[in-house]
C-alpha cells in the first residue's frame, strides 16, 4: 500500500529490493502515560534512547488486589491484575497529571483536585491508594496499592511494546465504518503519524523507519486491541465496540504498531518519518 517514486532507476528493478528512504508521514502528536490506565500527557519533543523504553512511559500502576508483582524480580503481569480501561472504564473520568522533578501526582476529578502525593514517598503513595480506595471501591478485587516500575522495567502490556505508534488516517477510516469520530487517543499510543494511507502502517511490521533527524525505530508487530478501546477519553463511557467492528470487518483486531528503539534522539511534533529497507 505504500506509494513510492520510481525516479532511482534502482527502486525500478523488478523483483529487487534495494535499500531505500521515502518520506511518508510526519508526527503530528507525541504522548506518554505515566501511570497506567490514566490520563495521556501531550508532549511537545521527546528524547527517545536505544534498546530503552518511551520516557515517562507506565512508570507506575495501580494493583487491583494482590498481583503478585515482586520489584526486586520484575516480570510481565497481565493488565488485569490493575486498574485499567479495559475493565474500569471510570478510570478516563479522572484528570491525572504527573510532575518528573517533584514525583508528585496531581488527580481532578471534574475540574476539582481530589488527590496529591508524591510517588517516590510511602505517604504520598498511601494518599492515592486511600483516594482508589475510595473511587473504584466497588470494582477493587483487594487493597489497591501503588506500584513503581523498578529500572528497566515498564508497566506494559506486552513484552514488546517499547514504542506504540497508531495511524491517525486508520483511526478517521474507522470512524467511517461505525458512523461516527473515533478519539485517536482511545489507543493510548506514543506516536501519532498523519499523512499515510489508512491501514499502510501494517505494511511497516518487519521494516526500520526515521524519524526526525537520528531516530531509527525497528517495527516489531501489530497492536491486539481489547475492550479498553470502547471507551471515550472524554466522557468516560463505553459507547463502542472496536474491536468487534474490526473484527467483522476485517478478521483481525488489530490498530497500530509497536516498535523497538535502534537508535535514539530527539523526536519533535511536525518531524518526517521514512521507511528504510
Amino acid at each position: 500500500m505504500m506509494s513510492e517514486s520510481t525516479d532511482d532507476p534502482e527502486l525500478s528493478t523488478p523483483g529487487a529490493e534495494p535499500a531505500k528512504s521515502l518520506s511518508f508521514a510526519s508526527v503530528d502528536s507525541i504522548y506518554r502515560y505515566p501511570v497506567k490506565g490514566l490520563t495521556p500527557e501531550r508532549l511537545e519533543l521527546v528524547e527517545l534512547e536505544a534498546g530503552k523504553y518511551f520516557p515517562g512511559d507506565r512508570l507506575f500502576a495501580i494493583e487491583n488486589g494482590p498481583s503478585g508483582f515482586i520489584a526486586e524480580a520484575p516480570a510481565f503481569q497481565p493488565k488485569i491484575k490493575f486498574l485499567m480501561l479495559m475493565r474500569n472504564e471510570r478510570l478516563a473520568a479522572l484528570d491525572a497529571r504527573f510532575d518528573d522533578a517533584s514525583a508528585e501526582l496531581v488527580i481532578r476529578h471534574e475540574g476539582t483536585e481530589v488527590v496529591r502525593g508524591k510517588l517516590d514517598t510511602a505517604e504520598g503513595r498511601e494518599a492515592i491508594e486511600a483516594f482508589f480506595q475510595r473511587y473504584s471501591r466497588y470494582e477493587l478485587r483487594g487493597a489497591p496499592q501503588v506500584l513503581v516500575a523498578p529500572q528497566g522495567f515498564r508497566f506494559v502490556d506486552t513484552t514488546e511494546g517499547y514504542v506504540s505508534l497508531i495511524n491517525l488516517a486508520s483511526c478517521r477510516a474507522l470512524g467511517e465504518i461505525v458512523g461516527q469520530p473515533v478519539d485517536p487517543l482511545r489507543f493510548r499510543g506514543n506516536l501519532y503519524l498523519d499523512g499515510m494511507e489508512p491501514w499502510e502502517e501494517f505494511d511497516l511490521v518487519g521494516h526500520t523507519i526515521e524519524v526526525g533527524n537520528q531516530v531509527r525505530l525497528k517495527i516489531t508487530q501489530r497492536i491486539f486491541r481489547c475492550a479498553a478501546t470502547n471507551v471515550d477519553p472524554a466522557t468516560a463511557r463505553r459507547d463502542l465496540d472496536l474491536p468487534g467492528t474490526l473484527m467483522r470487518t476485517f478478521g483481525h483486531t488489530d490498530c497500530g504498531i509497536f516498535a523497538e528503539i535502534e537508535q535514539g534522539g530527539l523526536i519533535a511534533d511536525g518531524d518526517s518519518v521514512r521507511i528504510t529497507v
